[in-house]
């Protein structure tokens, strides 16, 4: 019942930012092309956004560690708005700052929470260790879940309601602000070992350039990763001219990968046995 209460209380403080995040997906491309920006703006904007996540990327763990993981969650939570709000101005620079704080935001989003329950599981509750295992397996399962559900809210405020594309990004305001007071009013604080950076970078290079599996592992995973931003960032230009509805669109996808997800899991199980190798 004890790690029950724990989990409960790390889920109201995560799920609303991730269903932040999810509202944001469907209706960027259509929000900039909104505001009469040609396609080649919009591509700059979207690099700012993945520059940003990269950069803030090899710092947000150290970042995160000094600074705190429950200060960390809140820090996300307030950069997540302000990138919203800046979706509100047609000016090219704020649009610009807001993908930065964007991309700062969504290294926290994927670094901080987690490092947080981690250390509360092992070092403050003393629970074993293997069931942290179950509380990531239900969070994915309820990050798709969120996702698509996501797709659908964002197409009933924008397109349902005629709020227009920005009106998901001010609906995921309220969630991170939700995000950011559950964490104040119910998490204790907790610190990482403070590790010079350049240490930790170059520790990270050196077991990347050491073993020749990991360097192809993350060759695999760019080169993937590479055709799914280009995927994120055509499909909209593809499907809007037709009426498509951007958000249901978006749903689909979500149900297709959490569908893959549980095809994945299937074939690795006891009965099928077929283990990656």
């Amino acid at each position: 019942p004890a790690f029950r209460r724990f989990q409960r209380g790390y889920f109201f403080g995560y799920l609303p930012a991730l269903a932040a995040d999810w509202l944001q997906g469907p209706y960027l491309y259509k929000l900039y092309h909104h505001y009469r920006f040609l396609e080649g703006q919009i591509a700059i904007l979207y690099v700012c956004g993945f520059a940003s996540s990269v950069v803030f990327g090899l710092v947000s763990s150290s970042l995160v560690d000094r600074l705190g993981r429950k200060k960390s969650c809140v820090l996300f939570s307030l950069t997540y708005s302000v990138c919203c709000l800046a979706k509100l101005s047609r000016d090219y620079l704020v649009l610009a700052v807001g993908r930065v704080l964007g991309g700062l935001s969504t290294a926290l989003l994927f670094c901080a929470f987690e490092a947080w329950y981690v250390h509360e599981h092992v070092e403050r509750y003393d629970f074993p260790t293997e069931w942290i295992a179950v509380t990531f397996s239900q969070t994915a399962f309820w990050n798709n879940i969120i996702a698509i559900g996501a797709g659908g809210a964002a197409d009933f405020f924008a397109e349902w309601l005629g709020l227009g594309p920005v009106a998901p990004f001010m609906v995921s305001i309220p969630l991170l602000v939700l995000s950011g007071v559950f964490a104040v009013k119910n998490w204790d604080e907790n610190y990482g070992k403070k590790r010079a950076f350049s240490k930790t970078c170059g520790d990270g290079l050196k077991c990347l350039l050491s073993d020749r599996r990991i360097l192809l592992l993350g060759t695999i995973q760019a080169l993937f990763e590479s055709v799914i931003y280009i995927f994120i960032f055509l499909w909209t230009p593809v499907l809007d001219p037709h009426g498509a509805p951007l958000g249901i669109v978006f749903s689909s996808f979500m149900a297709a990968s959490m569908l893959g997800s549980s095809l994945y899991r299937l074939a690795i199980s006891k009965r099928y046995h077929l283990q990656p190798v």
